[in-house]
């Protein structure tokens, strides 16, 4: 990840990373060869499920650009087929235990992909997934392609309703410096130029903020970040369709957006 690359060298360091479950349930570690992009290998015990059937779901094809071709069936949900591992079960919560325990597997909630070579991609939360236009979308892959984006400091990506296609994809960004360092055409120009990012992850949305809603242990809320879409008093910018720039959404866009759900 390209901040992970800055930290290696700003101090010189080692950088070992790794994945997991705040429940116990999963953890992934660093491969011995790591993978740019990856979490590591697929450990014993866990797999990747289709959250509808319950059938592994088949490894990832990628094109020449890197960009996965069988997204829909690829993704599914990381699960530990073994049990919970040091997973108690939730405080006074039975239903949120069904959620994640069933017939004796530990669902994570976590959506994730392999490689043919058994690397594992985290790909968002089973909540964040996006429906555009048919297709199944993760967030996490669109994250990671627009926080390499030097004048981004923070990205986070969700869906927002739109009554053609689904689901519009939406971004969050807290620019580097300050909120007005945000430059339109440079983002959509850098946009535009990354081959992993396809047609239906390109977001029409962006919404510039100097903070986002976070939890107790810093997580980002995007169900609010989803829930407000384009009513804040933070400026957000829109790409329509079959145009090349970013505008400014006016007051007036907005309400049509919100009265109709329209596509603009």
């Amino acid at each position: 990840a390209p901040a992970v690359a800055t930290f290696v060298r700003r101090f010189d360091a080692r950088v070992i990373d790794g994945f997991g479950s705040t429940e116990g349930g999963i953890s992934i570690s660093a491969a011995p060869v790591p993978r740019t992009g990856a979490l590591g290998l697929l450990p014993d015990g866990v797999k990747i499920l289709d959250p509808e059937t319950g059938a592994p779901c088949p490894p990832a094809v990628f094109d020449a650009d890197g960009r996965i071709t069988n997204a829909d069936e690829a993704t599914g949900e990381l699960v530990n087929v073994t049990g919970p591992g040091t997973f108690a079960g939730y405080y006074k919560n039975p239903e949120a235990d069904a959620e994640r325990m069933r017939n004796g597997q530990y669902w994570s909630g976590d959506l994730a992909y392999t490689d043919l070579d058994g690397y594992v991609y985290f790909a968002g939360r089973s909540s964040g997934w996006l429906r555009v236009d048919g297709e199944n979308i993760g967030a996490a892959p669109i994250e990671r392609s627009l926080v390499g984006y030097p004048g981004f400091a923070q990205v986070s990506v969700y869906a927002v309703p739109d009554s053609d296609v689904g689901d519009r994809v939406m971004a969050s960004v807290i620019p580097v410096g300050d909120v007005d360092n945000f430059d339109p055409a440079a983002v959509a120009e850098y946009i535009d130029s990354r081959p992993e990012l396809g047609p239906k992850q390109k977001p029409t949305l962006i919404r510039v903020c100097s903070e986002f809603p976070r939890t107790a242990t810093f997580k980002v809320v995007t169900r609010t970040q989803s829930a407000e879409r384009w009513n804040t008093s933070d400026p957000v910018w829109i790409r329509r369709r079959g145009e090349s720039d970013f505008q400014l959404l006016t007051p007036e866009m907005a309400l049509g957006l919100e009265k109709t759900r329209e596509p603009v």
